[in-house]
């Protein structure tokens, strides 16, 4: 091979993979600057570049502005952007596990959130491992609760509505209760309800306000069925090609973050429930038959992503339970 061929070789594997020859990290993100998973990984941006004197240096990409939602995972694993953030659900099809935090009432507050993280964090990191990424944190939405046009105490009431899902438990669920999910990412939401694609959705009081939920809804029915968390990571080998000193430094702000980010959720619930109830949305409990078909759901549910995560699954669920 000629000197030429050589260094053009080079320049071209160079310019194939930018994210890997720098400290400059590009991060996708799938929410906007408003929302406080956004403005906790900024923080955690912040705090990176400042303990390493700027040698790393996260320039936050929020609101699926560089990478859409569906596309962050492959981009980090490619090289393509060197960290980014998910929904852990997501992923689901590709591992059961990452959908243990969306199995309807088996984790209905943040102690048992945070107890069922506590159970499922290294079969999560080591599904990510497999692909060459490394989880940095992870922070979970306040509980996901009913928005809807109408009072509706009786599960035959939802039977046959139109039904925001963005992952496949939301879209589970819908069936089971007999509505007609279509998959919406949370930027989308407000054209989709407009447009007549959706007339009802399950998210957090965190989405609903965000997304203004009181222009195409009228009630919120509170009932917390789970706290899907968001997952940020890095590819490793750009983790690993930090010195010792810069990797210290990511993963302290990480483990920070992560503190951080489950408080501002703690505290974002009641705010955000707070500001629905002002802007006129009618906030309300379950009745005790829709609370009870609920259960009976998450039941069904929580049987099947046994089924399917074998080992690993019962694995989380007895570590779990023994807490």
């Amino acid at each position: 091979m000629t000197i030429r061929a050589t260094l053009t070789g080079c320049a071209v594997a160079l310019i194939s993979s930018p994210a890997l020859a720098q400290n400059d990290w590009d991060m996708p993100t799938p929410y906007g600057d408003a929302v406080f998973h956004t403005q906790n990984i900024m923080t955690f941006a912040d705090e990176v570049r400042e303990a390493t004197d700027g040698s790393v240096d996260i320039t936050v990409h929020s609101a699926g502005s560089l990478f859409a939602h569906g596309q962050i995972k492959d981009s980090v694993r490619r090289g393509l952007a060197p960290i980014g953030e998910i929904l852990m659900s997501q992923l689901v099809n590709e591992n059961p596990v990452f959908g243990v935090d969306s199995i309807p009432f088996l984790a209905a507050s943040y102690e048992e959130a945070e107890a069922l993280w506590d159970a499922s964090r290294d079969a999560v990191s080591g599904a990510l491992e497999e692909q060459g990424l490394t989880l940095l944190f992870a922070v979970p939405w306040p509980g996901q609760s009913l928005f809807l046009r109408e009072e509706v105490t009786e599960p035959a009431q939802l039977e046959g509505v139109s039904f925001r899902a963005y992952n496949n438990a939301t879209e589970r669920m819908a069936q089971l209760l007999g509505m007609i999910p279509t998959q919406v990412e949370a930027g989308d939401i407000p054209t989709a309800f407009s447009t007549g694609r959706v007339a009802s959705m399950i998210t957090s009081p965190s989405t609903g306000v965000s997304s203004q939920a009181w222009d195409y809804t009228s009630h919120f029915i509170d009932v917390q069925a789970w706290l899907p968390k968001n997952m940020v990571f890095v590819n490793a080998s750009v983790m690993d090609a930090l010195t010792d000193e810069e990797r210290a430094a990511v993963l302290e702000a990480a483990e920070a973050a992560e503190a951080r980010g489950w408080e501002m959720s703690r505290a974002e619930t009641d705010t955000q429930i707070a500001a629905l109830e002002e802007a006129g949305m009618v906030v309300m409990q379950p009745s005790d038959e829709l609370a009870a078909r609920l259960s009976e759901i998450g039941e069904i549910m929580a049987d099947e992503w046994l089924e399917e995560a074998g080992e690993a699954g019962a694995a989380i669920l007895e570590a779990y339970h023994a807490d």
